[in-house]
């Protein structure tokens, strides 16, 4: 053990306060991602003076299952109001603030090392559950109380700013929403004169089909008329390697509608030089939905930071038709058609959409001009979005060198 090693035990105390007073009303559970979340657990008619308050800088960890899940789930309340985690969780605190700072514990506890030690500690149960006296024998580095400070403020500096894009990502998302919906369903496109089209007197007409007044000379057409849906390609694991081109998969869709790749699988480089795979082969913004499985109807956009990449199986890649076809156009429309048909999965126990439910799907199809001028101003929101995605990676990479370098930091 290194000099500035201590042994965790000595520096925390587990906490037990009940909400006999049933004075907190918030429930949370922790996230295996290691943050706080609202609960999904049913408490109609549950007795709540049970459950444990916690109060910020407290922690709350669950140590049933790391074993089976490989990390232990833990997190630290950040919330100025109490609230209260599940009796089953353990709550626990720094008993010297002046020793060990709670962030800096946080920061030890999210390593992917820690979560790979504490594996080592667990039992025999087939949930391999991660017993409170293990835990405390558990070892961290402790750097003065000023470098421990000089560490958490770095982190934060990284951490919020990745916060931050987090936040700019998704109101440009909104801003991509409002502005189709204003187009292409409002129709208060700007006219000749700038002014919206529909409220200006724009010319309208009848349209059958939709059974609604349209823009004049806007006409119904085929999903597939306008994009390209691609199916993936059932590589063989045998072709796996270490380094290489990554191989994109359901499983790296995270919910945010992005691609997590940070535990791809590669392939060969010289697959994606292959003629064979050219057909799976990915570009910044193509638009991808999984068609089977569990998570059917999951969509993700491909940035830059997955690229090079080629597309596994159980997904469509969605490509506009034409250049003169706006990418966001057809995510924005993908995502309309994947809402509505949702309920029209397969219904057995492996549920997946045929192709025909999207290229089918009947869509509103502009005239060039306004095609045109739509895809100036939509192609440069998914830029951003694009942009400000890649830089979150490289956030993360460096968070990930920061909580990884710990290890070696000395007083």
């Amino acid at each position: 053990m290194k000099s500035n090693y201590k042994i965790l035990g000595k520096f925390i105390r587990p906490v037990n306060i009940r909400n006999v007073e049933l004075k907190a009303t918030t429930l949370l559970g922790v996230n295996i991602g290691k943050f706080f979340m609202p609960s999904v657990a049913n408490i109609i008619g549950t007795d709540m003076t049970a459950y444990k308050i916690i109060k910020k800088r407290q922690f709350a960890c669950n140590r049933m299952h790391v074993g089976r899940d490989y990390r232990l789930p833990v997190a630290i309340s950040t919330a100025s109001e109490d609230f209260l985690v599940s009796p089953a969780y353990d709550v626990f605190e720094v008993t010297n603030t002046e020793e060990l700072l709670p962030e800096y514990l946080m920061m030890w506890l999210s390593r992917k090392e820690f979560d790979r030690n504490a594996w080592f500690y667990t039992d025999a149960d087939v949930r391999g559950g991660l017993n409170w006296k293990a835990f405390c024998e558990m070892e961290l580095p402790v750097p003065n109380i000023d470098k421990q400070k000089e560490i958490v403020k770095e982190y934060n500096v990284l951490v919020d700013r990745i916060e931050l894009n987090n936040k700019i990502i998704k109101k440009l998302e909104e801003t991509a929403q409002a502005i189709y919906r204003q187009w292409f369903i409002d129709f208060e496109f700007p006219n000749k004169d700038g002014k919206p089209y529909k409220s200006s007197g724009g010319e309208m007409e009848f349209n059958e089909e939709l059974e609604k007044d349209v823009p004049k000379g806007w006409r119904v057409v085929n999903f597939d008329d306008i994009s390209l849906i691609q199916n993936g390609y059932a590589f063989r694991s045998s072709d796996y390697v270490t380094s290489g081109c990554k191989m994109i998969r359901t499983t790296d869709i995270d919910d945010r509608g992005f691609i997590n790749d940070t535990n791809s699988i590669f392939l060969p480089i010289e697959f994606y030089k292959l003629d064979v795979y050219s057909n799976f082969k990915f570009e910044e913004f193509d638009f991808v939905i999984v068609m089977v499985g569990a998570s059917v109807g999951k969509i993700g956009l491909i940035t830059k930071s997955n690229l090079p990449s080629l597309q596994n199986q159980n997904m469509w890649r969605l490509r506009p038709k034409k250049d003169s076809f706006p990418r966001s156009f057809i995510i924005e429309n993908a995502k309309i058609i994947n809402d509505n048909v949702k309920s029209q999965a397969s219904g057995s126990a492996r549920d997946f959409y045929t192709k025909d439910l999207f290229k089918k799907y009947r869509i509103i199809l502009p005239d060039d001009n306004i095609l045109a001028a739509y895809k100036l101003i939509s192609e440069s929101t998914l830029s951003n979005i694009g942009n400000t995605f890649t830089e979150n990676r490289l956030l993360s990479n460096l968070v990930n060198i920061l909580l990884s370098k710990i290890a070696t930091i000395n007083n």
